[in-house]
């Protein structure tokens, strides 16, 4: 079935700025040994400046490489690029839940560096749950199908009542195919995104980018999501998508505007919760991944937009990289 609610996908990836800074990041999820095998997942990043002249440079990049015992929700290895030898104390531990605050506990002070790697974390866990898709294209039975314990009204989508729910079978929510995902990278600007790898069958993607610049005291900010799949033939097709556009006061460090915008989505019910990204304005950039954790709950809200909002939490950081050097 290929009737997404929501908009077309996005075509192209807009130029960068002179005077910007461009966060992108991927985490790719595949099954080289099979859908029975374990996942291996490599997430990776870059921030690149693009200065007023238009000369870029690359100021952080970042690669981590996890295998998953999917079936146990295990990290079987888990590596950084830079190391961080602590990240090793990560095997044994749940890729799921519980896997941030292990992060937390093994780096206390990770997230605060505001960098590539402390985002690639931060998406870890819901990337790698995300190629559960993998099994449910292929009729398999997935773990989140048990009745007794499903997120009922945890976010737009899992809505009681709706066409999730309504439509939940034994393997899972129902399955509903996407429109085809077009290339991330811009055609004509090689630095348009970082270096990442095709996905083979039964791959997922879940991809961001994040644009920052200065508009006279305002910063501004253009954010794109997409998760995608490629199926048992090679073909990918948007699961989610979402732009976010934002205006920001860099010395209160305050939301001033902040509009989301919905690309292809899974159920009829998902798109509405764009309307949640008004509830940004007045809020405190600094403190925004607990913000979202704790008050952006219920039907009203998207959690892979909130995933979306938690990544802003970083956009101060980079804004004050971005100010002394374009």
């Amino acid at each position: 079935m290929t009737d997404h609610p929501g908009s077309s996908p996005a075509a192209t990836t807009p130029s960068r700025r002179p005077g910007s800074i461009r966060r992108t990041t991927t985490h790719d999820s595949n099954r080289p040994e099979g859908l029975d095998g374990p996942v291996t997942h490599v997430a990776s990043g870059r921030d690149l400046l693009t200065g007023r002249d238009g000369e870029a440079r690359v100021l952080d990049a970042v690669t981590i490489r996890a295998t998953v015992d999917y079936n146990q929700i295990k990290i079987v290895a888990f590596a950084s690029d830079p190391a961080e030898p602590a990240l090793a104390q990560l095997v044994g531990k749940g890729a799921y839940s519980g896997f941030r605050r292990s992060v937390e506990e093994l780096l206390p002070r990770e997230m605060t560096t505001h960098g590539v790697r402390a985002q690639l974390l931060d998406d870890f866990p819901p990337a790698v749950m995300g190629n559960g898709r993998a099994l449910r294209a292929e009729g398999k039975r997935i773990g989140i199908a048990r009745r007794g314990n499903l997120p009922v009204d945890q976010c737009a989508g899992w809505a009681d009542g709706g066409t999730l729910l309504e439509g939940f079978s034994e393997l899972g929510p129902p399955m509903k195919v996407g429109p085809g995902s077009p290339p991330l990278a811009d055609a004509d600007d090689p630095l348009s995104w970082h270096a990442f790898s095709p996905l083979g069958p039964h791959g997922t993607r879940r991809a961001r980018r994040i644009d920052i610049w200065q508009d006279g005291e305002l910063g501004r900010g253009d954010c794109f999501f997409r998760d995608s799949h490629v199926d048992r033939n090679g073909l990918e097709t948007v699961i989610h998508e979402w732009r976010l556009k934002i205006a920001f006061d860099p010395r209160q460090r305050i939301f001033i505007s902040a509009n989301a915008e919905a690309g292809p989505l899974p159920y009829p019910e998902c798109p509405a919760s764009g309307g949640s990204a008004a509830r940004l304005v007045g809020s405190s950039i600094d403190s925004l991944r607990r913000h979202v954790r704790q008050d952006f709950t219920g039907t009203s809200t998207c959690t892979h937009l909130n995933d979306t909002y938690r990544a802003l939490e970083d956009i101060g950081a980079m804004f004050d990289r971005l100010a002394p050097s374009a």
